[in-house]
């Protein structure tokens, strides 16, 4: 009979970007032992895999390894991405006893793999990097399931120092980020540096590698948290929603603590109020079955921790994922009702009164995204677990600020109607499985919008422009009056108005020609004709008088508070000028 005191099997996340061989790595683990006549001693789980311990030290090639340690084995979570890791939540914390960085040596870091190394460092989880593909290094002579050492040990010279150098790449990334590492079998304190791992998983090179360093990992920084009791009511995570055909709804789910059996009441999470259901199946993959394309299950009468497995019962559509799985009893059902609510509503999100919204597709994406939101200082308005549906939309395209008319969705769908709706509104959506480019997308979306507001604003504002009559250049004296003109600072175009340097109005421009074409506007250093209506040359205006283009007030506000920046030098010359004039006669003019 369990007591409290046995370890659990450790639960590790594979992380990394899309194709960079997280699938392949799990897939090498599994597969190796059907070749070595263990078919069954790994168990699939309902989005993991269990490796016992035997299975480790066997692949490692040492069984005198196998008294050194005391955990079970290892339970890798078998899900895309760093989902699993940002959903699978446990007492506040991530579900994740460990994780695995899975990066192609040959491409080194993409965006994913930041993101994974980011959440890991937030959540103060022991990981180590895995670098893949060394097999793919032009002339590497693959040596199957070897540890890589060995491995190393037989390749040429040149193989050695093109792999040291693609190695080192990855220790410069990792500590720009903010991580000391070394390959694996040169570290002495893993609490230190963070091990890395060249491996093949395609050959299985590296794979005992990796196998053994968790372990150790698991052993010495993990012993006092993989205590559980058998006997307890169960404690899960809820991993996946599912529509299975002939179950209806089902939830795939982490149990990290305990016992679950056929028949018990579970409090499961959602977006309204904890559902209260009874277990009518517990379901588990066939051994060694490829999980996303299982259809037959084995029903059992009972888990206990660590596993995963599905579980049948009814009212469970508005199940949500990362949310807590809870036994309870007649007795105790009110009190944990509450304790998962409160775990819910843990999750603090506080929102602003005017900002963006946010759709997440469980509570710790929504968590993760909020916490970076919040880092780069963007408000946020309402932050919700689920789909864009219509009513978000409607709610958004309601907001008049065009910069937090905006959904921005990680990891979710827009429903068709949604969809549908956004098309007659000017709301923006913005929508990827990667948080960080999520916001770069919104910040330089943000900036596009702010530049082309500059350059509009600029477009329209009546700039300043300073000229002087040349003296010898009188074409005509008055009706208009066309004369000669030079540039002196600023910009000079048509149908503005011309100020004198007391201040009068003296006309206007009617029109300005270059070497004989008729040009919209005239800049600094060109000399121009100019046809002026309403003076006459030699009495209102002459020869060799300095002018201005007359800048309306609210126009020269504008200039010297809002876009000072987009003005040029001699622009904002001609500007203090002018406003030098004006303010002979009105010290506040323009302020």
């Amino acid at each position: 009979m369990a007591v409290k005191g046995n370890l659990r099997t450790p639960i590790v996340s594979v992380m990394g970007h899309v194709d960079h061989g997280k699938t392949t790595l799990l897939d090498k683990i599994r597969g190796s032992t059907v070749a070595d006549g263990e078919a069954g001693a790994i168990t699939q789980h309902i989005g993991a895999t269990e490796v016992p311990i035997d299975v480790i030290v066997n692949k490692c090639g040492n069984p005198a390894l196998r008294d050194k340690f005391i955990v079970p084995g290892l339970l890798f979570i078998d899900t895309p991405g760093h989902h699993a890791f940002t959903s699978l939540r446990s007492r506040g914390g991530a579900l994740a006893d460990l994780a695995i960085v899975i990066v192609d040596i040959n491409e080194g870091f993409k965006p994913q793999t930041i993101e994974s190394l980011q959440i890991l460092k937030r959540f103060k989880t022991p990981f180590v990097v895995v670098a893949n593909k060394i097999d793919r290094i032009h002339g590497w002579n693959p040596q199957r399931n070897m540890p890589f050492v060995a491995s190393y040990n037989k390749q040429n010279e040149r193989v050695k120092s093109e792999l040291d150098r693609k190695f080192y790449e990855i220790v410069g990334e990792l500590y720009n980020l903010g991580f000391n590492s070394e390959r694996h079998d040169r570290i002495n304190d893993f609490q230190r540096n963070v091990g890395i791992i060249p491996i093949s998983a395609m050959t299985g090179e590296g794979i005992p590698d990796v196998l053994m360093v968790l372990l150790g990992l698991a052993q010495k920084f993990l012993e006092a948290n993989l205590h559980y009791d058998a006997n307890i009511p169960g404690v899960g995570t809820v991993l996946e929603v599912k529509e299975e055909k002939g179950l209806g709804t089902t939830i795939d789910v982490i149990l990290y603590d305990g016992t679950l059996r056929k028949g018990d009441t579970i409090v499961v999470g959602s977006l309204g109020k904890p559902i209260q259901t009874k277990v009518r199946a517990l379901l588990k993959p066939r051994p060694l079955t490829e999980i996303k394309s299982e259809e037959k299950f084995e029903q059992v009468s009972s888990v206990t921790a660590a596993i995963g497995v599905k579980i049948s019962a009814p009212g469970l559509e508005s199940a949500l994922a990362g949310s807590p799985v809870r036994i309870a009893t007649p007795e105790t059902i009110d009190a944990i009702t509450q304790e998962v609510q409160s775990e819910i509503e843990d999750v603090q999100i506080d929102t602003d009164s005017m900002g963006i919204t946010i759709k997440a597709d469980t509570i710790g994406s929504l968590e993760a995204l909020v916490n970076e939101l919040k880092k780069e200082n963007i408000p946020i308005r309402k932050a919700t677990v689920g789909d864009v549906s219509q009513r978000d939309v409607v709610e958004v395209a309601a907001i008049e600020d065009p910069f937090y008319a905006v959904i921005v969705g990680f990891n979710i769908k827009v429903l068709p109607d949604a969809r549908d709706k956004v098309q007659d509104t000017n709301i923006r959506l913005f929508q990827n499985d990667v948080i960080y480019r999520l916001i770069d997308d919104y910040k330089d979306w943000v900036q596009e919008q702010k530049e082309l507001a500059e350059k509009e604003m600029a477009d329209t504002i009546i700039k300043p422009g300073r000229f002087q009559i040349l003296p010898n250049c009188t074409f005509r004296q008055s009706k208009p009056a066309v004369v000669g003109v030079k540039i002196i600072g600023g910009v000079v175009k048509t149908n503005l108005d011309i100020m004198a340097l007391d201040g009068t109005i003296v006309g206007r421009v009617k029109g300005l020609q270059s070497s004989g074409e008729n040009i919209s506007q005239a800049k600094v250093g060109m000399e121009v004709a100019m046809a002026i209506e309403g003076p006459t040359v030699g009495r209102q205006i002459k020869e060799g008088d300095t002018l201005f283009i007359n800048v309306p007030e609210r126009h020269a506000k504008r200039m010297e508070n809002e876009i000072n920046d987009s003005l040029t030098a001699d622009e904002l010359e001609t500007l203090d000028a002018f406003l030098e004039l004006k303010r002979r006669g009105n010290p506040f003019w323009a302020k």
